[in-house]
This record gives C-alpha cells, sequence and structure tokens, in this order.
C-alpha cells in the first residue's frame, strides 16, 4: 500500500523505506501498549514498559540509519539493458556526472528589423548545432530540448542542470539586405565565464561555412578531439548558392511548424520550399535528404503516401547518396523510409546505427532504433535506448512521451503516469502524450475521471485517422469511451451528436460507434433495423478497401448486432492477421484486443479467453490490463464464466507485482 501511494505521490526510495519502517516499528510498539494495558490491565507507564519502548526505538533507528539511505547509483550497462529493471531517466542522469565536453545551443535571438527572419537565425543555429552533434567526443543537447528556451535566460546555470551539461552556446543573428551578423559566444555555465565569443560579419554570398568555423572553435574551445572525418564533415559546406540557402532554412521553419501542427498543408508549404532550394543548386544534397525525411514524417503521421510516392521518395535518397554518401540525413531519411514505409525493420535498424557512426549525437536515429525495438516486441530495450536518447534530449516532449507509453505497454502504469505527465508539462498540447496518459489511466489503471482530465481540453475527434483501429476504444472514440466505462451508455451514444461528422465516411462511423455502444449495453434487438440499413453500407465500403481495419471493425461489430457471428468474427480476425503481432508488436495488440472484443460477443468465449490470456502475458498493457478486465463492460459476457475469473486471479499477483518492480508481466 505504502508501495502505491509512494508511487502516486512520486515520493523517492528513501522517503518510502522511512516510512515503512517508521510504520514497523509503530506496529510493534503498539502491540506493546495493547499487550501491557490490556492484558496486564496496568494503567500507567511503568520503567519496564519504557525499557521495552527504548530498545525498540533503538532498533528502528539503526534500521532506519542502515537501510534509509539512498542507493548507489548503478550505471546502465549491456546486461541492464537486456532486462526489464531499467532504471528512471532520471536516475540514470544522477548516476553520471556533467561532462565537462557537453554543450546546449540555445536558440539564436534575431535581430533583424524584419521579424520574418527569424526563419534565419533558427537555421544558422540549427546548422551549428548539426556541425556539433557530429563530433563523437562532445555531448551535444539535441534541437528539441534546446528550442522551448530564451536566447539569453538569467539563469544558465539551472538551465545547464535541466539540460545536464556544462556549457552554453549562444547567438543572434542580425540580417539587413545582404548584409549578415552573426555573435556567439560560449558559456561555462557552472562558473558563468566566457571560454569563447566571436562576431561574423559577412554578405550572404560569402556567408557559407561560418556554421563549421564555430563548430570548430567550441570544440577547440572544449579540447575535443576530432577524428578526420569529422573534421572534413565539419568543413563542408553544404551550398554556395545564397538563394538556395535562403529556401533551406525556410524550408527547415516551415517544416518544424508542419510538425507542431500535424497539417498536411504545413507539409506541403516545406516541401515546395526544399524543391526551390534544389532547383537553384542540383547538387544540394542536405536539401534532397530533408526533403526526403519530412516527406516520411508526413506520411507516417499524417497523410500516407502511395506507392508512385514512396518510389519518388526513394529515388530521392538514392540521389542524395550518390552525391553525397556518408551525409548522416541521408541515412536518416533512408531509415525512416524503410520503417515507416515498409516496416522493413532490419534495413532501417542498420541505416540508424550508420547515422549513429556518422553523428553520434543524433537522438532522431536513437529514437528510430527505439521505436524498432517495439515494433519487433523488445520492450527492454527499446527503453533501455529511449532513455540514451534522452540523455541527449532531455527536454523532448516527443520521447519523453513516448518513454511512457513504452512503460504504459509493460504495465508499469503509475511510473507511465508520471513520464507523461512530465512530458505534458514541457509541451502541455502534444495530442500524442495525451493520449498515452488517457490509455496509462483508463486502460491501465481504471480511472475515468483521471483519463477525462488527461484529455483537458478536449482533442478533435480525429475521425479521418482513428487511434489506433482495430479495438472497441477506437471504433467508439476516446473523446466518449469514459462514459462507456462508467456504464454511462446513453450520454457516450448522444456525445455523437457533437462531433464533426460531415462525410458519408463519418456518418457510417457515427452510426457504427453507435452500433456498438449498444452492443456493449446489451440492447442490440432495439437497434435491429438500424443494424440492417448499415450493413450493405458497410460492406460496399470494405468492397472497395478490404484491408481498411477500422472498416473490417465496423462490420464486425454491425455483424455481431445481427447475430452473424461467424462473420462478424472472420471480419475481426482480418484485421488482425492485417496488422499482426509478428509484423507490428505495437498496434498489433490493439486489432488483437479488438478480436478478442467481439469474439466475446459472438459467443466464441473459448477463443476469447485465449486471446486474453495471449495478451496479459505479453506487454501489451495499452488495451490489456487486469483493472480493465474487472471494470469495462466489453467484458461482460465472459463475467461469470470461471475460466475468466481464474484469468483475473492469475495476472492480479503478476500485474500488482510489474506496478511495483518494474518487471514485465
Amino acid at each position: 500500500m505504502v508501495d502505491v501511494v509512494a508511487q502516486r505521490f512520486g515520493w523517492p526510495d528513501p522517503v518510502e523505506r522511512f516510512i515503512i519502517i517508521a510504520l514497523a516499528v509503530g506496529f510493534f510498539a503498539t502491540l506493546v501498549l495493547a499487550w501491557y494495558h490490556g492484558e496486564r490491565g496496568v494503567q500507567r507507564v511503568s520503567g519496564t514498559e519504557l525499557l521495552i519502548l527504548a530498545l525498540l526505538l533503538a532498533v528502528g533507528g539503526g534500521l532506519l540509519w542502515r537501510y534509509a539511505q539512498a542507493p548507489r547509483p548503478i550505471p546502465i550497462s549491456a546486461a541492464a539493458m537486456a532486462t526489464a529493471q531499467v532504471p528512471s531517466t532520471r536516475a540514470v542522469a544522477a548516476a553520471m556526472p556533467i561532462p565537462a565536453k557537453s554543450i546546449a545551443v540555445l536558440p539564436f535571438e534575431n535581430l533583424s528589423a524584419d521579424k520574418n527572419n527569424a526563419y534565419f537565425a533558427d537555421g544558422m543555429q540549427d546548422l551549428i548545432l548539426t556541425k556539433l552533434a557530429d563530433i563523437g567526443d562532445l555531448k551535444v543537447i539535441s534541437r528539441t530540448s534546446t528550442m522551448k528556451y530564451a536566447s539569453h535566460p538569467d539563469d544558465l546555470k539551472t538551465i545547464a542542470q535541466q539540460l545536464d551539461v556544462a556549457t552554453i552556446l549562444e547567438g543572434s543573428v542580425q540580417k539587413a539586405g545582404n548584409q549578415v551578423l552573426i555573435n556567439v559566444q560560449l558559456i561555462d555555465a557552472r562558473s558563468d565565464n566566457h571560454l569563447w565569443a566571436e562576431s561574423y560579419t559577412r554578405t550572404l554570398d560569402n556567408i557559407f561555412g561560418v556554421e563549421g568555423e564555430v563548430a570548430q572553435k567550441v570544440a577547440d574551445a572544449l579540447q575535443a578531439r576530432l577524428t578526420n572525418t569529422e573534421q572534413q564533415n565539419v568543413a563542408a559546406i553544404p551550398t554556395q548558392n545564397p538563394a538556395a540557402y535562403d529556401w533551406f532554412f525556410k524550408a527547415e521553419y516551415q517544416a518544424n511548424k508542419a510538425f507542431d501542427s500535424q497539417n498536411a498543408a504545413d507539409f506541403k508549404l516545406a516541401e515546395d520550399d526544399y524543391r526551390r532550394a534544389i532547383v537553384l543548386d542540383p547538387g544540394f544534397a542536405l536539401a534532397y535528404a530533408r526533403l526526403a525525411y519530412w516527406q516520411m514524417v508526413g506520411h507516417w503521421f499524417v497523410a500516407p503516401l502511395n506507392d508512385e510516392a514512396l518510389a519518388k521518395v526513394k529515388a530521392t535518397i538514392d540521389h542524395t547518396l550518390a552525391i553525397a554518401p556518408d551525409l548522416p540525413d541521408a541515412h536518416l531519411a533512408l531509415g525512416y523510409y524503410y520503417y515507416w514505409g515498409y516496416r522493413r525493420y532490419a534495413d532501417a535498424a542498420a541505416q540508424f546505427e550508420r547515422v549513429l557512426q556518422l553523428s553520434p549525437n543524433n537522438a532522431q536515429a536513437l529514437g528510430g532504433l527505439a521505436f524498432i525495438d517495439r515494433r519487433r516486441g523488445r520492450w527492454p530495450q527499446a527503453l533501455a535506448t529511449l532513455q540514451q536518447a534522452l540523455l541527449i534530449s532531455p527536454r523532448d516532449a516527443y520521447l519523453l512521451g513516448q518513454y511512457g507509453w513504452t512503460l504504459c505497454i509493460m504495465r508499469r502504469y503509475w511510473e507511465a503516469d508520471r513520464q507523461l505527465t512530465r512530458a505534458l508539462a514541457i509541451e502541455p498540447g502534444k495530442t500524442d502524450n495525451k493520449d498515452g496518459l488517457w490509455r496509462t489511466r483508463l486502460i491501465g489503471l481504471g480511472d475515468a475521471p483521471g483519463a477525462r482530465k488527461a484529455y483537458d481540453p478536449l482533442p478533435g475527434w480525429r475521425l479521418d485517422t482513428p487511434i489506433a483501429a482495430g479495438e472497441i476504444v477506437a471504433l467508439i472514440n476516446p473523446i466518449v469511451y469514459p462514459d462507456v466505462f462508467e456504464r454511462h451508455f446513453d450520454a457516450a451514444s448522444s456525445a455523437w451528436d457533437s462531433a464533426p461528422v460531415d462525410t458519408d465516411a463519418g456518418r457510417l462511423t457515427r452510426r457504427s460507434a453507435r452500433v456498438a455502444i449498444q452492443v456493449v449495453a446489451g440492447r442490440q434487438a432495439a437497434i435491429q433495423p438500424d443494424c440492417s440499413q448499415l450493413k450493405p453500407l458497410l460492406d460496399a465500403a470494405l468492397a472497395k478497401h478490404p484491408d481498411v481495419i477500422g472498416d473490417l471493425q465496423q462490420v464486425a461489430w454491425v455483424d455481431v448486432c445481427l447475430g452473424r457471428n461467424a462473420d462478424a468474427i472472420a471480419a475481426a480476425r482480418r484485421a488482425s492477421e492485417v496488422m499482426s503481432l509478428s509484423r507490428d508488436a505495437y498496434f498489433g495488440a490493439y486489432a488483437l484486443a479488438g478480436l478478442a472484443e467481439v469474439e466475446a460477443h459472438a459467443g466464441a468465449k473459448d477463443q476469447a479467453l485465449q486471446l486474453i490470456d495471449q495478451l496479459m502475458a505479453i506487454p501489451a498493457g495499452e488495451v490489456m490490463s487486469v483493472t480493465r478486465l474487472k471494470l469495462d463492460p466489453v467484458w461482460d459476457p465472459l463475467r461469470s464464466d470461471p475460466r475468466f475469473q481464474a484469468l483475473l486471479t492469475k495476472y492480479s499477483g503478476v500485474q500488482s507485482m510489474a506496478a511495483t518492480s518494474g518487471a514485465l508481466p
């Protein structure tokens, strides 16, 4: 009990141990008092009693002194990476002293009279940061972790502690017409001393190479050793065309905005700017590489590309590698092409490893390796790699959120709640992290009010991109599923009145969601007419796209409503085959849980129980937990089955152990 409370409030281990031992000492003291004043009938405190209590306090004090000491930090080893007992990111940081050769590059201040030149200052900072990241002897914090800070903050020491670095690079850029003034200064954050500073007055025609000069001067000031390859990479000039340079900076600025907005139109604007840079300099390898990378980002997160478009992306990457075979950004783009385009995990991992050989501080490559480990079901390795990425990107809300998601999947729900809450404190509006916190609280902890707070304010309904399609939560929609969880079925159905449905597909989704709600409520007899009308419409949609998981799921629940149980199970099983566990251990769990849900309502109890057992035996905590099995009405058809109760008993102790110790279920 103390452990659960300690996890909820984030108490450190020494405090938790202190309370446990104090309670133990108090328990024995209470026994003495009860015995002496009850059994012995003594009404006053005697000398004998005081002696016993003094001995108990002495023993308790000795135990507190011995065991309340903070444990010595244990560095991450290869053995630790191979197990599920992965320490927290804070523990890892505390276990390692801040290296002297560590640096964070803060956003450069735009001093131009034209504030629209912010893209230029941002681009110059990013290029310098990229050059520094290629130096293996330095620890360089990623752009994602520094972008939220001011250009010239007052308390550098606090920022350095937050980022776990010894030095800070500040800068400013002033652009007026063809003239550019760049000021940079390297500061020892511990002493606030300036280690190096310089100003560069250039025209756009001869600005090329400034980022390499700055990176080299910083490396010299920090006494970093560069290999011959690193020296060449730092000195390399991406383009000598000033207009191409300018369009490239605009493209990078726009691409980062697009990632924040997750808007297809914003991605298209960035793509157009990259192409303008390439037209001006057909040999601009970095522009090709970044274009391909951002096209894959848009494909994965916003609007999937067809096979023809993906082939064009591959051609762009091949052309880039022909121009610059050792360009880290080109290998990064190729890695995500293999991963996001075709789930070719081994090929993708090889490219990410190559990126890290060329650019040891590349958090995107480390993140890619971690995400591939998750898809392959290598959960402890994924956690360890995410921790490694967070050491160079500690304020990265996306990486921190994915760390929390992974903990949720491993059923370490209290830890997941803390990490996802931290991620949302860094970037409050990040919907993906809200999704993770929602699942942690509702699916993992059975906390419907807490899940609603995770979506404060509510995100959009996202009807065109169902979240983890395959299970009933995705169909009914996370916005209203807490009402279903609490058995407020009418409220859940009525909530769909406010959904922004303005397409035929959206209208079908709304009607199918309401069918699923009524089936779970046990009211399918009352909605037979609507199910009969829906069936041919859904079959027609499925005929056009037979492997769309969301469409298969809608057909399955309408078939359950109509009593077509064999057809319902066949549709749900097809969804689980389209996204199988062997293909994707992360998303495959959703479709498999969806199959178990349909089977439970279609009379296939044996198969449903087998799938529940299978999902509870593996890391699939975002869809299956003991708490959800106990509370979610979707499992009501199984509730009276003794085998279902046996599964609850079987996994209750295992999940409690995983929650407190961090072990895999």
